[in-house]
């Protein structure tokens, strides 16, 4: 870590100087290849309202804009070791991450020279692996442990979020309600299932999330049942709301959730989180 807070374990016990066994954490990428459909608002805000309900998360900026790692209020003079340097295999995980204000809630931050990577690694062997490699080795050789990794990726395929596909275990796709973005969901579900079929066969959708809901707008509510209609119930019944504290919360660096916890953004994510691990446990149950 590279702030002062304390390594601690899930049951919030300090580490002893012992050998601590790691727990594997739940690795979700937060994806959609079309851009302001809310990935970044959603990722920020769902690892606030899991860390809330006493989870231990880390977010990792995938996205050389490193709009995640401002939201959370880490300036750039924080990134001199951010994603691009773990990927490159020049530091370990450990080193680009830091702690936030919110307690619990960690993030791996983000930098301009992360657009360099897909370049960079071109004639790489494995080099769709190197975000999978680097949790791994992180989470196996620490001690550290997450119960939930959320990866925020940028809005295009290419090198960074085929790596972020191959690290998750599933894919959480936030959908804005507008007509457009129904063209953008079936390029992504494509994406998956390439990813699925040559890299990653674990790899699953783990839902839909529905943003910016307008409910004074007839289109948001045709768009929200027309994708209830196709995708069944793999959209997430919690339903994000178009709201402006929402919008205003990332320009003071602060989730929504800590900027103004009682506006319906606020409460939106926090029914998406306990919608999340409710799923979580119904799956394990089936």
């Amino acid at each position: 870590m590279t702030q002062n807070t304390p390594i601690r374990t899930n049951d919030d016990t300090p580490l002893s100087s012992g050998p601590v066994p790691a727990r594997k954490p739940r690795v979700i990428a937060i994806a959609n290849q079309k851009g302001g459909v809310g990935k970044t608002t959603t990722a920020i805000n769902l690892a606030t309202a899991l860390a809330a309900i006493k989870k231990r998360v880390l977010i990792i900026d995938m996205d050389p804009q490193g709009n995640a790692s401002t939201g959370l209020g880490l300036g750039h003079e924080l990134r001199e070791i951010n994603t691009y340097h773990v990927l490159m295999g020049e530091e370990k995980l450990s080193a680009a991450v830091h702690s936030t204000d919110i307690p619990g809630l960690d993030i791996m931050v983000s930098g301009m020279d992360l657009s360099g990577v897909e370049i960079e690694l071109i004639d790489t062997e494995r080099r769709e692996y190197r975000l999978r490699e680097a949790i791994e080795s992180a989470s196996s050789g620490d001690g550290v442990t997450y119960d939930y990794i959320l990866i925020d990726c940028p809005p295009a395929l290419g090198l960074l979020t085929i790596n972020s596909l191959v690290a998750a275990q599933m894919v959480l796709v936030p959908l804005q309600c507008e007509f457009f973005a129904l063209e953008g969901i079936s390029h992504i579900t494509k994406t998956i299932e390439r990813i699925k079929s040559r890299f990653n066969p674990g790899l699953e959708i783990g839902g839909i999330i529905l943003t910016m809901y307008d409910g004074r707008n007839n289109l948001s509510e045709m768009v929200a049942n027309d994708v209830r209609d196709y995708f069944g119930d793999t959209v997430y019944k919690t339903v994000i709301p178009r709201n402006v504290r929402v919008s205003e919360a990332p320009s003071h660096g602060r989730p929504v959730l800590i900027y103004d916890i009682k506006c319906a953004g606020s409460q939106a994510y926090l029914n998406l989180a306990s919608e999340l691990i409710h799923r979580e446990r119904q799956a394990e149950i089936s």
